[in-house]
């Protein structure tokens, strides 16, 4: 198992009442996650920026770690 850190950004957003995590986006670094996540905040209910571990041979991700976040968001759950 080779582990690798990655960064990635979720909005959020309401769908039937619940607060469901959108599309993630990557970002180079914890810097670039915090950046893109400030910049997404003001388009939705809710930002936050992570940093996973990710197994390169499976595409698991596991421990994260949030960095920041913006408005409402939910808990994060990975493998």
């Amino acid at each position: 198992m080779s582990l690798s850190e990655k960064f990635i950004v979720l909005p959020f957003k309401k769908n039937r009442g619940n607060i469901v995590p959108g599309e993630m986006r990557q970002a180079s670094s914890a810097a670039s996650a915090e950046k893109i996540a400030t910049a997404m905040s003001a388009r939705h209910l809710g930002v936050a920026a992570y940093s996973i571990q990710v197994d390169e041979e499976s595409g698991d991700m596991t421990s994260p770690k949030l960095i920041i976040a913006y408005g409402e968001t939910a808990d994060l759950t990975v493998n």
